[in-house]
């Protein structure tokens, strides 16, 4: 059955790809920061957590049953969509034209999209601000689905047109090869925006299209070379997508500071926390500012004796740089550095034998 082909694909993409991959949906998170307007700036010091948490949604596939079809829709299923007329646009609108089976087995992302941000407006009127943060960082993994041509459409895996497989070359491999080439993206403006399960299904609609170019890529790099562990496929494959996936990427990170922007004005622009910390319990750090030229400000505490590290290692595990640190109990340190390192990922571990904590951090250097 469909609906059990594509639970079984969820899992696979929970264990292997994370969707977009975990790195496309970081990406997406953090780069969304770009485009808040000035209205929007004490939003700035949530980009680190809705880039840390923008891949949550995916773990919560293993443990809720209702979370998978929350990352696609096959729209290409419903008679509205190929006559190129308005979607259902509520939930149980579609449930009561096509029964619920049909419109679960085909994913419900448009509409889940929607009731994440309505649930964040509420969060936001009500001061619930860590809440409002989780589910920014939910809003914003289902807005990245919903730019990713492949979870729009019945061919989802390539399995009708002889491409199977294509997902996770195309999402995962493709992407976590090139992700230093997604940074940086122009920032665009923003506006309110008044019909909001409108605007989110304008840009499935909109994003449809590309899926068909994902296979024809897919389908050129083959003639190049059938092997896909090849360099040459992987680079016509890159070659042939790079243009339209870079603006997917853009136009996702946009969207979200779009919806969260709209989301805080429909809630009656609250005053939001500031501060962003990465906690464990007994231990937090915070890694400033995010994405770095190369300066960049390290503030921890550690609740208890003994001494701890601070460890700095590339995306391939490679340890770069460590500190050795030995801070009293209760007390806030920092450490300020100059990082001579190239662009890129990194990952910061403050670890002790309690106690692991890691964070993303991007290195931007001005060429």
């Amino acid at each position: 059955m469909k609906r059990l082909a594509h639970l079984l694909f969820a899992v696979l993409v929970v264990v292997f790809l994370s969707s977009w991959g975990g790195t496309g949906h970081y990406i997406i998170s953090l780069e969304a920061v770009r485009s808040f307007n000035t209205e929007m700036q004490q939003f700035v010091d949530w980009a680190n957590y809705l880039a840390g948490h923008a891949s949550d949604a995916d773990s919560r596939k293993s443990s809720d049953p209702t979370e998978a079809p929350k990352h696609y829709i096959d729209i290409d299923n419903y008679t509205e969509f190929l006559a190129n007329q308005p979607m259902p646009q509520s939930l149980s609108e579609a449930v009561s034209k096509y029964g619920n089976n049909f419109v679960v087995d085909n994913g419900t992302l448009p509409w889940a999209t929607k009731a994440t941000y309505d649930s964040l407006v509420i969060a936001l009127r009500n001061s619930r601000i860590d809440r409002a943060k989780q589910l920014a960082a939910d809003l914003g993994h289902y807005v990245a689905d919903g730019h990713m041509p492949l979870h729009l459409t019945k061919n989802y895996n390539g399995q009708l047109t002889g491409n199977t497989g294509i997902h996770s070359r195309y999402e995962s491999t493709m992407i976590n090869a090139h992700a230093d080439e997604f940074y940086n993206s122009q920032p665009r403006e923003i506006n309110y925006v008044e019909n909001v399960q409108q605007y989110i299904f304008d840009y499935i609609y909109y994003n449809y299209k590309y899926a068909d170019s994902i296979i024809d890529a897919d389908n050129y790099a083959k003639s190049i070379n059938s092997d896909y562990s090849s360099s040459a496929y992987k680079d016509a494959l890159w070659n042939n997508t790079k243009g339209f996936t870079k603006r997917l990427f853009e136009s996702a990170s946009q969207r979200l500071a779009e919806l969260i922007y709209s989301a805080w004005i429909e809630a009656g622009r609250p005053s939001v926390t500031s501060a962003v910390e990465v906690n464990l319990g007994r231990a937090t750090m915070f890694v400033y500012p995010n994405p770095t030229g190369g300066q960049i400000n390290i503030t921890y505490t550690v609740l208890g004796d003994g001494i701890c590290y601070l460890e700095i290692y590339d995306m391939l595990g490679n340890a770069l740089k460590q500190y050795k640190l030995q801070p009293q109990p209760s007390t806030t340190v920092q450490l300020t550095e100059n990082l001579n390192i190239p662009t890129g990922v990194y990952l910061f571990r403050l670890s002790n034998n309690n106690i692991c904590i890691t964070q993303r951090v991007l290195v931007q250097k001005n060429d």
